[in-house]
Formats: C-alpha cells, structure tokens, sequence
C-alpha cells in the first residue's frame, strides 16, 4: 500500500464544525477540504456514522478523507445524533430521524460558501446502509453513493435475522451498541460533557431485546429497507461486497433492481474498506471513489458510467484458513448483470451423493454445538474470524459429496436448492453449506444459506410447519465467487443448527429429506479481465501506543457437563493520539455455551470502554447475557460508567420476548 502526503490540492481540515438541525440539535463534523474551497467551491462528500470521529473511526478517517479531499473535494466526516460529539439521543439504528437528520445535513451542506452544492454520500456497514436510506429519500442536493457492505432487505440480510433464523449477532450487535453509544463526547470540544454524557447514559436503549421482538418481516424492518420500492433508487450507486463478509448479497441485488446507474466490486475482503481489508488482494478504491465522485459531483467525463457492470474477485481453492492474509485468485469483468456467461447446472441429492440420481432418504438432526468453525457473521481482521476448516462441521452434518473434478469449476451467482422435506416439530431451521473438499480432505465453505422452516412460504406471515407432513422447500445460498480446483470435489453440507451463528430452535428437530436438487450458478470460466489500481492512502494518524493489544479465539469442551463454547477475547491496548492528547481503549470477551439441550444456549459478553487525557479519565463496562425457555428468550445487561475511580451511573436491563417464530 503506497501512502501519499502530496495532492493535486492543498487542504485544510476545520476539527470541530457544528452542524445546526430544525429542532435545534448541533452535530458535530470534522471536515476536511481544499484552502481555496471559499472561493472555489467543491463538491461535499458525507459520512455519516455513530462510531465517533474523535476516537473511534479516526485511524481510518486520516486514511481516506485528506486523500479525497485533496482531490477536490470537502469531505465531511459527522457524528449521528447520540453518538461522539453530537448533541441529542440515538433512539436506534436507522430511524427516521437519524434518516431526517441526514437529509438536513445534505441540504445544509449543499447550502455552504465553500459548497458547489452537489454532495455524495459513502460509508461502510451502518453508514453504507444509511447512504442507500438516504438516497431512497432522494434529498435534491444527493448526487451519488458509494456504499460498502450494506443491504437492500433489512430483515432478510442483516445482523438481525437471517431465512428467517435469529442470528446470535443479534444479541452480540445489541451487546456492542450498548457499549459504543455509552462513551462521553471529548470535554476539550464539549463544556457540557459530564451532562449531555449523563442524559446518553440515562436514555441509551438496549436494542437486542427489541429487534429479537420482530419475527417477522413487518413494518419495523421494512422502514429502511430499499427493496420497498425500487423505482425510488435512481441515484448513482458504486456498491462494494466482500466474499468474507456477509453482505455479499447487496451487490447483485442493485445491480438487477435499482433504476439508476449502479457498478458493483466484489472482493476477497472481510468487513472493511478495500485499501486496507484482508484477505489481500486489496485495491484503490480511493481512487475508484474520486473516478466515481468526479463523474457524478463535477460532470467529468470519464466514463465511469461504461465502466463493468460488476467486476469480482473469483477465488481459487486454497487452503482453509480464517486468518487469511491473502486469497489467490483473478478479477472478472461483466460487462452487464445478470452475466449471460453464467448458466445454471442442476445436480440431483441422492443416497449416493451430489450430482448422482436415485433415491434419497435423509434424516438430520445435528448437534447443537455444531458451527464452531463458521467464523464472524462480519469479520473484521486476522483473529480467526473468517470461517475455518470445515472438516469439524462436515463430520457433524449430513453431507453429500460430488464426484472428484476432471476440470475446474467456476461459480458466480447463487445456488438455490430445492428439498422435499418433512419436520417432526412445527419450528426448525435447516443450514446448507456449500464446501470445497481438496484431495487431503481439508473443507472450504464456499457459501452458505440459512432458513428458518416456518418461513418457507413467506417472511411476512410464518407458519409452523406441520409435524409430519411432507413440503417443498427453496433455500437461497448466499452469492459466491469462487474456483474449485481440478481433482476437488464438492460438498453439500446440512444441518439443523449452527451455534452461535444461528440461536437454536427450541425443540430439536428431525428433518426427513426425500427429495433435493442443487442448481449452480456455473461461470463460463475465463482469465483477468481487470487490474484495479492499487492501494493508496493518506498518512495514518499521529498515534503512540500506550500498552499493547492482544486477541484469543478458542473453542472449550467440558467433557463432563457435554458442553462446548467459543471463547473470543480482545483487548485493542490503551493508544494516545498526538495530535489532540486523548487516549482510548477498549477489551472485550464473548463465550457462547451450549450443551446437547437447544435450551441450554448461553451467551455472555463484555465490553470496557476507555478514555483519558492527563488527570481527565473515564471508563464504561457493559455486561450482558442471553438465554432462552421454550416460550421466550431472556436477555439482561448492566451499564456501568466510572468517572476516574468513582462510580457515577449503574442501569440494569432484564427483558423477555416472546418466542413466536424462532
């Protein structure tokens, strides 16, 4: 990665801007633009985000915004509502205020001397998701979005649910939020610190609880979920996925349903920015995102709008490994989507394997510790976060195995599969993992799919199966990019559970499985056809590390009790930033439990939040757990916040929600 301190333009960064609301509400933004943007304006470009800029965000904003903005543009960097050193409270993720909120911004910032009054709006994760938000609310001075790792369907691909199955992320995003947002704003920018931190920590929701409540896909989730109404989506949108990240599916989905001009990259990468994520190859998306910008906020043109339809990273098999640094592989090009290079190959499920016609007969009813080496739903880094060797999980499923390859194997798309199946409990979840086995049989999950049975025919109105009686069921794998190798062959892994991926069902189930079909999404196969620029960045942040970070990921076996447990541990270490004196931290530890009762499944996670300057020092600890009857799920917290060694806050939270569809 090649890192430039020099710019077509010179810049300057105002620190602390207030940001005025019709209600009154200052949010604080960090900008950085050209010297002579006052009598040449620029284009602005807003990221829009909780996660605090003074500390939070920061090593990645000194990346990535002079770096824009010194080619021309004035890149805003703001705080939502609630969050960092913005004034007001955060009710929940993507309300309609925080989409108001956005959309004031953009008319304020539009409105600027030192604004052209085009912006753009980008943003990774939350402020990918809310770029797509805003956009659908089509704010006049909105031009175009990049949006990393976002969604279309907030209740069919988040964090919250998935097919239908609650995911565990659920409760452990719950668990995070209620940590991030307790932190106070930084007293050398805010003299009312100690009181708007208090009012944070008095009204800070604990949102598990209350997104677990909505089983189905209602009202709730379809606020903020595009996919409502395509036709709204004609802003240009530049849409990035990675293939170790779980939000791999937006991209195709844009591509095929939005009105207005769309581009898709798809890469290697875990749930961070291409410049600087791993699995490498990374890429110049800064300089993908000023080609972007410069044909849809200044009118250049560059030809950025005949540029691929979508452009993917196929892997290739390798070895398993979810610490991964680099993926082998090569970068296609389609010039439209749906590709006509892609077509579809049917295989027949059978007793004698995948790809082999005859008869099938198969029960499975899984393990519930099953899943141990499914990774992070969005893994960040190097942790052990990426899925494992499969090997562990494939011995604990049913699984069906291809013939070995004579040739390669290319596959770009979905795999959908088709099951005739009965359940002998009204509530289930099947899971079906598609893997690459190579010749010393180590296995790869290529992709997965995940359905909740009671969601078969619909995610607006579930119905319990009935026990007994046969159904024909579609299962939607989520999107891959990938070669297998010649002498490999494939692997269609299933299963019932798949802890803590996904939380259990609270009966075990028994499927019966008499008939299925796997349709491939096969690719004609092809060489590169792509060679992006690489990466570059601005100079990182003025930082010197206090003490130390250190990270353990291990999963235990108590062979007494017959439990089994992930066990995840991070501590970031204590960093003092250079420029402004504040030092930050944080540590964390989750342990996931489950025993061969699905009522048994435990989570327990903590979180320690740390900020200091000097004889200035403060510290947050939030506590949770969740656990679950047959008729409800249970999750408690406890916030804590400490002002040099004396407590000043405690809250406690222990709430049930009714167990209707999961």
């Amino acid at each position: 990665m090649t890192v430039r301190s020099e710019f077509p333009e010179a810049i300057t960064e105002i620190e602390d801007l207030g940001i005025p609301l019709p209600d009154g509400t200052r949010l604080s933004a960090r900008i950085w633009l050209p010297k002579d943007a006052h009598s040449r304006p620029v284009p602005a470009v807003l990221e829009y985000i909780p996660y605090r800029k003074r500390d939070g965000t920061l090593p990645r904003d000194e990346l990535m915004h002079p770096y824009v903005a010194g080619h021309g543009y004035a890149c805003v960097r703001v705080d939502i509502r609630g969050n960092g050193d913005s004034e007001g409270l955060m009710a929940d993720e993507y309300s309609p205020q925080e989409l108001q909120d956005a959309c004031d911004v953009i008319a304020w910032l539009a409105r600027q001397p030192w604004c052209s009054g085009t912006v753009g709006m980008m943003g990774k994760s939350w402020g990918g998701f809310n770029c797509l938000q805003t956009a659908f609310l089509q704010p006049p001075a909105l031009k175009a979005v990049i949006s990393v790792y976002s969604t279309t369907d907030r209740f069919a691909d988040d964090i919250h649910f998935k097919g239908g199955a609650l995911l565990g992320e659920n409760f452990g995003w719950g668990s995070v939020m209620l940590s991030y947002s307790s932190r106070p704003p930084d007293p050398l920018l805010r003299n009312d610190w100690r009181e708007t931190w208090l009012r944070r920590l008095e009204n800070q929701p604990f949102h598990a609880p209350g997104w677990a409540a909505h089983q189905t896909r209602d009202a709730y989730w379809k606020h903020g979920s595009i996919c409502e109404d395509w036709d709204r989506m004609t802003t240009p949108i530049l849409s990035i996925g990675g293939w170790n990240d779980n939000y791999m599916n937006t991209v195709a989905h844009l591509m095929e349903k939005a009105r207005g001009p769309v581009k898709g990259i798809i890469g290697p990468w875990v749930h961070q920015y291409p410049h600087t994520a791993v699995p490498g190859p990374r890429i110049g998306f800064l300089q993908l995102a000023i080609r972007w910008w410069d044909r849809w906020l200044k009118g250049v043109q560059n030809g950025a709008e005949d540029d691929p339809a979508c452009r993917a990273y196929m892997l290739h098999s390798a070895p398993p490994n979810p610490s991964a640094k680099h993926r082998d592989g090569h970068w296609i090009a389609e010039a439209e989507w749906p590709t006509p290079r892609v077509g579809r190959q049917v295989l027949p499920v059978s007793d004698a394997g995948l790809g082999v016609a005859g008869a099938l007969s198969a029960s499975v009813c899984t393990p519930q510790h099953l899943g141990m080496a499914a990774g992070e739903f969005f893994p960040m880094g190097l942790n052990a976060e990426m899925a494992g060797d499969q090997r562990t999980d494939d011995a604990l499923s049913v699984c069906f195995d291809g013939a070995l390859l004579a040739d390669p194997l290319e596959l770009l798309g979905a795999a959908r599969l088709s099951l005739r199946l009965a359940s002998d409990k009204p509530m289930a979840v099947l899971v079906a993992r598609l893997c690459d086995v190579a010749p010393d049989g180590s296995s790869v999950r290529i992709a997965h799919g995940i359905l909740n049975l009671c969601h078969r025919n619909s995610a607006e109105a579930p119905e319990p199966m009935v026990p007994g009686v046969p159904e024909d069921v579609v299962l939607v794998l989520d999107q891959m990019g990938y070669r297998v190798a010649a002498g490999h062959r494939l692997r269609l892994a299933l299963s019932t559970t798949y802890w803590p991926f996904v939380w259990p069902s609270p009966e075990a189930a028994t499927l019966e499985i008499t008939e299925a079909s796997l349709d491939l999404p096969v690719h004609r196969g092809t060489g590169t056809e792509w060679e992006p620029p690489p990466a570059e960045t601005a100079k990182p942040w003025a930082h010197r590390v206090l003490r130390p970070g250190s990270a353990s990921r291990r999963v235990e076996s108590d062979l007494i009790a017959g439990t089994h447990a992930l066990v995840v541990a991070e501590d970031t270490g204590d960093t003092e930033n250079l420029d402004h004196g504040l030092v930050s931290g944080e540590t964390t530890t989750e342990r996931w439990e489950i025993g061969a009762d699905p009522l048994s499944a435990r989570a327990e996670i903590a979180w320690e939040q740390r900020l200091s300057r000097g004889d200035w020092r403060v510290r947050t600890q939030v506590q949770t757990v969740m656990t679950a009857t047959a008729s409800h799920l249970r999750m408690q917290a406890r916030l804590t916040a400490w002002e040099g060694e004396a407590p000043m806050f405690q809250r406690d939270w222990d709430e049930e929600v009714e167990r209707k569809f999961v």
